[in-house]
């Protein structure tokens, strides 16, 4: 039986009484405490895994190596070999992966055997045959050599009944390598998150188009499906509405059958034109988190017929950088993934920066020569700048004065994808 997971509640972007402006870690707090998986799940076949979020723990059906073997090519016999010189009669016969040898290896004797293939009974130890010498029937070669040596035991990687792999992991090819060896031909898996992309404004117009005088194109619709689609969701294109409540509601109650999260760009505000925020107020279910960031401080939160909505600024600068600090790991939550923090690293800076306390900022960053350039210019206007960057530089809530040299943490924009 599929698993299916309950609907949210209303209330899951309320914040707490009396809260004004929101720090980022709270925010991300209060999100991965409320938000929860809005999936199902189905069983696919090793090959049609890959990317996919693991619903269920995989247990391996066969221990890894399922029988002790050798490491190397060379020769095997039993215990261990004391320090000196030493001539030891070889069996007839080899052992070699996937042909076991059927008989026994007496003691004081020594077999033939090939890298992989399971110890015969009566060998514990392998010699190289680097370390030998072959002669007619026989070998020589020099101590001392622990028992054990160049040898594999059984389940040494893991063992049948062990948990190889846990729920909410996004599968790699690495996974498929470790579940086929495991014996295991399928997985248990969520169904990927759908995650519709709405633009809205007077202002846009497509790409393709004309642009009237005061027109600007619409750049934030692209942008966002394909960080979607490198996130490992199921983009989903619900086009762009012009500054009209009732095409807006009717393009969202369409969208909320078709789709498990929304993303607006665009008039997410309390200006008499941002119609996204006046329509989700007028439904009673928009919270607007004013959160302490730059860029991109309002972000609007809200359930339409129970699909949860992120209503992004319409500056594709913030809309970038509130997709990926705050987006990303939700909706990576609600596919039934574990939540994910950006990985950062601490790195040299190669620029000069005083900054005020009470609000944590992302600049627009890449690594050169070891240290860390930020963009020329911090107005979100600059569109060139997410082009130009390969990532974030993170500062703190707090004051800072950055000097050349001073560790600032930079995050590849690689770091937030699932």
């Amino acid at each position: 039986m599929p698993l299916t997971p309950p609907p949210l509640r209303n209330d899951c972007f309320s914040l707490p009484a009396g809260v004004d402006w929101t720090p980022v870690d709270e925010a991300l707090a209060l999100l991965r405490e409320r938000l929860k998986r809005v999936v199902s799940s189905e069983t696919l076949s090793l090959s049609a895994a890959l990317g996919r979020v693991l619903a269920k723990d995989v247990i391996a059906k066969r221990s890894n190596p399922a029988l002790p073997n050798t490491a190397v090519d060379g020769y095997g016999f039993a215990g261990s070999i004391a320090e000196g010189a030493h001539v030891m009669p070889l069996v007839k016969g080899r052992a070699a992966a996937g042909l076991a040898y059927e008989g026994t290896v007496p003691a004081g004797q020594a077999i033939r055997i090939l890298t992989g293939a399971a110890l015969p009974a009566g060998v514990e130890t392998v010699i190289l045959e680097e370390d030998v010498t072959l002669g007619k029937g026989e070998i020589a070669f020099r101590g001392p050599l622990k028992q054990g040596a160049n040898t594999r035991k059984a389940g040494e990687d893991f063992n049948t009944g062990e948990a190889i792999l846990t729920a909410g992991r996004v599968i790699t090819p690495a996974d498929l390598a470790l579940a086929a060896a495991a014996g295991i031909d399928a997985f248990e898996v969520y169904l990927p998150l759908r995650v519709g992309v709405l633009s809205t404004g007077d202002e846009l117009c497509e790409v393709g188009e004309m642009a009237a005088p005061g027109q600007i194109y619409d750049a934030n619709r692209p942008m966002l499906l394909a960080l979607l689609r490198q996130m490992g969701f199921v983009p989903v294109d619900l086009g762009r509405v012009a500054d009209d409540r009732a095409t807006l509601r009717a393009r969202l109650d369409k969208a909320a059958f078709e789709v498990d999260v929304i993303l607006t760009s665009g008039g997410a505000s309390a200006g008499d034109e941002d119609h996204v925020s006046a329509l989700l107020r007028e439904s009673g279910a928009l919270q607007e988190w004013r959160i302490a960031l730059k860029p991109g401080r309002p972000l609007a939160l809200a359930l339409w017929n129970g699909v949860p909505i992120f209503g992004l600024p319409g500056n594709p600068v913030a809309a970038l950088v509130c997709t990926l600090i705050f987006a990303r790991p939700a909706m990576g939550q609600m596919a039934g993934a574990n939540w994910q923090e950006p990985l950062g690293f601490d790195l040299p800076a190669a620029f000069a920066k005083r900054k005020k306390t009470g609000r944590r900022e992302y600049l627009r960053a890449r690594i050169r020569d070891g240290q860390v350039e930020v963009f020329k210019s911090e107005g979100s206007a600059r569109i060139s700048g997410l082009s130009w960057a390969e990532g974030l530089v993170e500062l703190g809530d707090g004051a800072l004065e950055i000097i050349p040299g001073h560790p600032v943490r930079f995050i590849p924009y690689d770091s937030f994808r699932l």
